[in-house]
């Protein structure tokens, strides 16, 4: 048989591409730019939510606003406890049925806290005591399920306290509210609160602030009391034309 030269450079040829093949596919390859590798997969993003779905802590969170709101309008906010044990406990309002809100704060000096044990303290000395939402009320003396005369909560959202950690409690102030009507005529009711905020304020060394958080002044006090008082009057007038 005779060589033939001509199959001899195919065989060449071919043997050549096998090598180059082998060697490109066989050789590390880099990740391409801008791509991700298999199981390099960004966490999901969790959007927050309203109806508790998503993001369960801003779930959470929304809820609290809301009760501070119901809490800062009247109504029991919502707690962990049976319903008949949130009812009986002291400070439990029946129910929203208010037209009138008065509130007041007692708030930190500058740079400081009110803590968690001086709260307490100074809580027992102004009369108030600790029920309902987790806060601090003022009930009738003898008649406690009359209501709440007024109401102290947390300035900081969602407006309760925690005694069980009553060594982590800090807040810069108080929110003092009364919802009218209540167990008390308006005027007597403020005539009740004032006293118990400028008390505790000297107790905690704070200072009382009216609705706007200003200073509370002899003007605003004189203006609060004579918006009672017209208060009081319509309340009666409408009370007599109910009972004709």
């Amino acid at each position: 048989m005779n060589w033939d030269p001509t199959i001899a450079l195919i065989v060449a040829a071919i043997g050549l591409v096998l090598l180059g093949l082998v060697y490109w596919f066989g050789r590390p390859r880099r990740p391409e730019q801008g791509r991700r590798l298999f199981g390099d997969k960004p966490a999901a993003r969790r959007e927050p939510s309203l109806d508790g779905q998503g993001d369960p802590d801003a779930a959470a969170i929304e809820r609290e606003l809301a009760a501070l709101e119901r809490t800062l309008g009247g109504e029991p906010a919502p707690t962990a406890t049976a319903p008949e044990a949130a009812k009986s406990a002291p400070g439990a309002r029946e129910g929203g049925d208010f037209d009138k809100i008065i509130s007041l704060f007692v708030a930190a000096r500058e740079g400081g806290m009110i803590r968690g044990a001086d709260l307490v303290v100074a809580a027992e000395k102004a009369g108030l005591t600790f029920g309902a939402m987790n806060i601090f009320h003022r009930l009738v003396d003898g008649r406690p399920e009359q209501g709440p005369i007024f109401s102290v909560a947390n300035m900081l959202k969602p407006g309760n306290f925690d005694l069980r950690e009553l060594e982590q409690v800090a807040t810069p102030g108080l929110s003092f509210f009364m919802t009218l009507p209540g167990p008390l005529p308006g005027l007597d009711a403020w005539d009740t609160m004032l006293p118990a905020a400028q008390r505790m304020a000297e107790l905690l060394d704070a200072v009382v602030l009216d609705e706007k958080r200003n200073a509370l002044g002899r003007q605003r006090i004189a203006h609060i009391r004579d918006e009672l008082r017209a208060y009081d009057r319509k309340r009666e007038g409408q009370v007599i034309r109910a009972a004709w």
